[in-house]
């Protein structure tokens, strides 16, 4: 596989502090011709959840070749290894948290390595802090798999084992599928863990968050100012929202919260 150059990174780091940014400047120490791009940095702090749902719905956005590197890493400093994954012509590196599981548990097509701690030497890298991993190890890998001059399997071990994601999948039964809002996006819209195909054959879907029940609605115009709505969202996930509002407040409601979508019209 032909990397492409680019590179995004997610993290729960914010953007108080030179964190991210000494990341990016060890990648373009070693990689001068990097392509960094910011994907998200303000993941809700220690929560491998919403860092893997948003990696596994926007890498494919991103040329084939492009390298994601997500930290949300409570486990730095720890016994735990990190992931090198090849999936549908993209390289994923992460810790092994769960963070990864939506694209390792939807993946035929997938080889995963853990990586290979004696590489170190070899790469040219120093003895890697306890609390700093992004920098020391993340950021130069990602950079030597970037450019070509190594890839997982030259650095990695294969494995068939990982932590499994701290959320369940959605739970589908006739006429019913229930999961969890999973993230809430700037604009208080409450996205949920539940894909379009999963109410495909639904042919009056109705959504009930916190014993509310919210209509299905194309977009966010359909109903009057302050009403709230369901609607599926760019991502392909049905979302609870307000129009021209704020619906995580209005409902007192935020990640983690419980979500039902069942047909409103008997088979």
């Amino acid at each position: 596989m032909q990397p492409s150059g680019v590179i995004t990174i997610t993290t729960d780091f914010g953007h108080k502090g030179p964190f991210t940014a000494v990341m990016k400047g060890v990648i373009i120490g070693r990689f001068p011709e990097a392509k960094i791009i910011d994907l998200i940095h303000d993941i809700p702090a220690q929560w491998p959840p919403e860092a893997g749902f948003w990696v596994s719905r926007a890498y494919r956005y991103f040329p084939k070749g492009t390298v994601h590197l997500a930290i949300v890493d409570p486990g730095v400093g720890t016994e735990r290894d990190i992931l090198l994954v090849q999936h549908d012509w993209h390289y994923f590196l992460a810790p092994d948290n769960g963070l990864l599981s939506p694209i390792l548990d939807d993946a035929e097509d997938t080889r995963v390595f853990k990586l290979d701690l004696n590489c170190f030497k070899r790469l040219g890298l120093d003895e890697p802090s306890a609390t700093f991993h992004g920098r020391d190890i993340f950021a130069p890998i990602a950079a030597d798999i970037a450019s070509g001059r190594t890839n997982p399997v030259s650095v990695g071990i294969p494995t068939y084992e990982w932590i499994p994601g701290w959320v369940d999948d959605p739970d589908v039964s006739t006429g019913k599928v229930s999961g969890v809002i999973i993230t809430v996006d700037t604009f208080g819209n409450l996205i949920s863990n539940i894909d379009r195909k999963l109410i495909e054959g639904f042919r009056q879907p109705v959504v009930t968050v916190a014993g509310h029940e919210f209509p299905m609605k194309t977009t966010y115009g359909r109903v009057q100012p302050g009403e709230y709505l369901a609607l599926i969202n760019s991502f392909d996930v049905i979302e609870v929202a307000r129009a021209e509002g704020n619906a995580a407040e209005g409902l007192g409601l935020e990640r983690g919260a419980p979500i039902v979508i069942s047909d409103g019209i008997e088979t």
